[in-house]
């Protein structure tokens, strides 16, 4: 490809829009162009990065024996309504009409269209193991879109569905997912964790993310320093080292109201105590589908919402509004407690059950309560592992000592189970003649994630630093002087050898001073760049160099191609 006849609009200064790294890259690489809020339009340079993660994706998806497909992007709200998805989902589901008033959504995901497919064209268990993928255009109504394509409306998506007759064989499935996804990720040259998730709006009941390790990444990991335990924080169980106390005590003092004016946060309250945060009980009021919930964890502690909603099997958990605190409480926002609470179900941290000489709200305006006694005052309470795991925490495989990693999700696999299937009839017979609902797994990567999360953690302060699988052209090949017959009949020659030799060659033949042909070369990343200038045409020279590790060497032109096969 040469370049005065490609399209690819680099920029020189930062765009004001870009809110990270990979964002402000692709934008000056002339990668992507934004639309409208949260949509983009590919550029030629990232449709071939994203064409690159694509085939990858294809291929092992192949080999572990899956098969392509394409659903539609538009799907009808009957199916949603029929899973129980329609009014869950929430507002990310872009729902609308057709002219004759139809009810149908763009895509998020393809949980009901695949399994509205199968359940028409699969009878028997002769047809199972089946596993169908497609790659493709998704829509998510995000409600503040950000970061590029990292969190888009418009995104493209590879997901895969797997059926089986039972569990054990939909482990098999599970297993041979998992095992796909490493080899993905390994070929796309990404430093990436494997860790246990919560299954969230697709639900399930396990699944694996794999998070491409970054500083910029949303999510924070916990990993084990002596194990191969990992897993996202929203999962992380801990494990409990509080002491069991005693039996209830008489001299156990009665709960006391105290005046705290205007106190109403942790820090507030404890130090007008003077009590340290791990003897204060925050309480903290949702709503849900089940009724208006008090969660409970300790002062010092952060309430994990992720573990709050498996711990009562909820679809949906909101903060609860003032207004609602204010009738539960019968008190200002801030001074909200566990006892005396009507109508509400409560569920406490572990780490409370057994504490002793507590503190928290009174429900009424600028008081607290001293002498909680949880195993006394908090008996109906529900106790579940709710907060976020801590450094102090040990692992909960092998109580070693854990760290924690920032990480960009690009995958994520599910053990559906027949949460699908048995809403919607997906029923095969067995070789008893009997009707069995399918057990599924659903399987996702992020295709444009995966390229903006590789730019994340491979770039310096000129620009991206491919990983070779990734990178748009495999060479770039700068003639310095293109006004210069003998610079420019060389850039021509090595660009039809190489072209011929099935490397992806980029010429940079533009009438251009050096240094923007040299800083557009570093900005958009491709792995090898040779320079051809009459200086070192007079020793019978050109000049390669490697964007990753910056060094350069001079070689005779008729000796690029076995370098660059040598350096495979």
């Amino acid at each position: 490809m040469k370049l005065s006849q490609y399209f690819l609009p680099t920029m020189r200064e930062n765009p004001s829009e870009a809110e990270t790294i990979s964002h402000l890259l692709m934008l000056r690489a002339g990668m992507i162009r934004r639309l409208t809020t949260g949509v983009y339009t590919y550029l030629p340079l990232g449709l071939r990065v994203i064409r690159k993660v694509e085939q990858i994706v294809r291929e092992e998806m192949n080999r572990a024996g899956a098969i392509e497909l394409l659903m539609p992007a538009v799907q009808p709200a009957e199916l949603w309504k029929e899973s129980g998805r329609w009014d869950f989902y929430g507002p990310e589901l872009l729902r609308f009409k057709d002219r004759n008033g139809r009810e149908s959504c763009l895509a998020p995901t393809h949980e009901e269209v695949i399994t509205d497919l199968v359940r028409r064209e699969v009878k028997s268990y002769r047809q199972l193991p089946l596993n169908l993928y497609q790659i493709q255009t998704k829509f998510r109504d995000e409600i503040r879109p950000r970061f590029g394509i990292m969190r888009a409306r418009e995104f493209i998506m590879k997901d895969a569905y797997s059926f089986d007759v039972d569990e054990e064989h939909a482990e098999i499935s599970y297993r041979k997912m998992y095992d796909a996804y490493m080899r993905i990720f390994e070929r796309c040259g990404l430093n990436f964790r494997a860790v246990e998730a919560d299954t969230g709006a697709i639900g399930g009941s396990f699944s694996h993310e794999f998070m491409v390790l970054a500083e910029t990444g949303e999510d924070t990991i916990v990993a084990c320093k002596d194990c191969e335990y990992a897993a996202n924080i929203e999962m992380a169980q801990v494990i409990s080292g509080e002491v069991q106390g005693t039996h209830i005590q008489d001299d156990w003092p009665a709960p006391k109201e105290v005046f705290t004016p205007n106190k109403k946060t942790v820090e507030e309250v404890t130090e007008f105590l003077k009590i340290s945060p791990s003897q204060l009980i925050k309480t903290l009021l949702y709503d849900s589908e089940k009724g208006p919930i008090a969660a409970m964890v300790r002062g010092d502690h952060q309430l994990n919402e992720a573990k709050l909603r498996r711990a009562l099997g909820l679809n949906q958990l909101s903060m609860a509004p003032a207004e609602v605190v204010e009738r539960l409480t019968k008190a200002e926002v801030g001074f909200a407690g566990p006892l005396g609470l009507k109508g509400v179900i409560m569920v406490a941290d572990n780490s409370i059950r057994y504490a002793q000489a507590m503190v928290a709200g009174a429900n009424k305006t600028d008081y607290h309560l001293l002498n909680i006694y949880p195993q006394r005052d908090l008996r109906d309470a529900i106790y579940k592992d709710l907060r976020e795991i801590t450094l102090e925490d040990p692992c909960p495989k092998c109580k070693g000592s854990i760290e924690f990693f920032k990480g960009i999700e690009v995958g994520h696999i599910f053990k559906l189970g027949t949460k699908y299937s048995e809403a919607m009839g997906a029923v095969y017979l067995d070789e008893k003649g009997r009707l069995k609902p399918m057990v599924m797994g659903c399987y996702g990567i992020g295709i444009g994630r995966t390229v903006a999360a590789a730019i994340e953690q491979n770039h310096d302060e000129y620009g991206i630093i491919w990983p070779a699988p990734l990178s748009p052209f495999d060479v770039i090949i700068l003639p310095l002087q293109v006004h210069e017959k003998e610079v420019r009949d060389l850039a021509y020659q090595l660009y039809q050898e190489l072209s011929n030799s099935n490397y992806e060659v980029l010429l940079d033949d533009r009438d251009e001073r050096a240094g923007v042909k040299f800083n557009d070369a570093d900005l958009i990343g491709v792995r090898w760049r040779v320079t051809i200038g009459m200086k070192n045409l007079k020793q019978g020279l050109i000049e390669v160099k490697n964007r990753k590790d910056k060094k350069e060497i001079q070689i005779p032109p008729d000796k690029l191609i076995p370098f660059l096969k040598e350096m495979k």
